[in-house]
């Protein structure tokens, strides 16, 4: 009898980026929409309905669990927002909201089968950039244009500068992909020992990649989102300040 594809385990090792789901040209350019373009998208869309449901017929006084929730969710982020980076800074807090809600979500679609769009460079590079125009912005308002430009008669702090986008995006984006390649790798060795032992069922990936599972997907995803918008409004934070 004939084991069924799902129980087969993984045969083989395929390490490449996002499938491209279709293309289409502007102007003669090729346009490749990416398997992470539209999980990404569906996340924005999952979000905002979210979004809409806990804020839905809000009162002053909450007689409703989904109004509890949403405002302990807007306090915990408005606190984390003041203790990290001041009270003047509090009007960041959407900002860091949805950020953090958007690498969150971004890393766990994997638990469903989804590629992890955290997994997709371009990805976190795009988050890190938008946090480097609104730090650069930063400093321009604290110290104008002129000693911003200033600033940069020193190449180190050119240097520095650019590091800034490349380092966030480079440490979010190394480990959830790490975690995926290693995932598989394990996956794939579990499923060669059982067939070397002769078993037509891969016993052994039962169990393990699950609790691997646990660590990579949900442990490290949310600890790679938290030390990123930790990041950002300690570098925000520190670019308006004058000492």
């Amino acid at each position: 009898m004939k084991v069924s594809d799902f129980f087969q385990g993984v045969k083989n090792v395929e390490i490449g980026g996002p499938k491209i789901a279709f293309s289409f040209d502007v102007f003669g350019v090729k346009i490749n929409v990416t398997e992470t373009i539209i999980i990404s998208w569906a996340i924005v869309l999952g979000l905002t309905l979210l979004v809409l449901f806990l804020t839905h017929d809000m009162k002053k006084k909450p007689v409703k669990k989904r109004q509890v929730i949403a405002e302990f969710l807007v306090e915990t982020v408005d606190n984390l927002v003041k203790n990290t980076m001041g009270e003047k800074f509090k009007a960041f807090g959407p900002y860091i909201a949805a950020l953090f809600a958007s690498s969150i979500f971004g890393s766990l679609v994997s638990l469903i089968g989804l590629r992890s769009v955290t997994a997709d460079f371009s990805t976190t590079l795009t988050w890190a950039l938008m946090s480097f125009v609104m730090i650069e912005t930063a400093k321009i308002r604290t110290d104008g244009i002129g000693g911003y430009l200033k600033s940069f008669i020193n190449p180190l702090n050119i240097i520095s500068e650019v590091s800034t986008p490349v380092s966030m995006s480079f440490r979010h984006f190394g480990n959830v992909a790490g975690g995926m390649i290693i995932t598989s790798l394990i996956y794939f060795a579990l499923t060669g020992l059982s067939t070397a032992i002769g078993l037509a069922v891969p016993v052994f990936c039962i169990g393990i990649p699950a609790v691997l599972s646990l660590y990579f997907d949900l442990f490290s995803g949310f600890m790679q989102a938290f030390i990123f918008i930790m990041l950002t409004m300690i570098y925000i934070e520190s670019a308006c300040s004058k000492e």
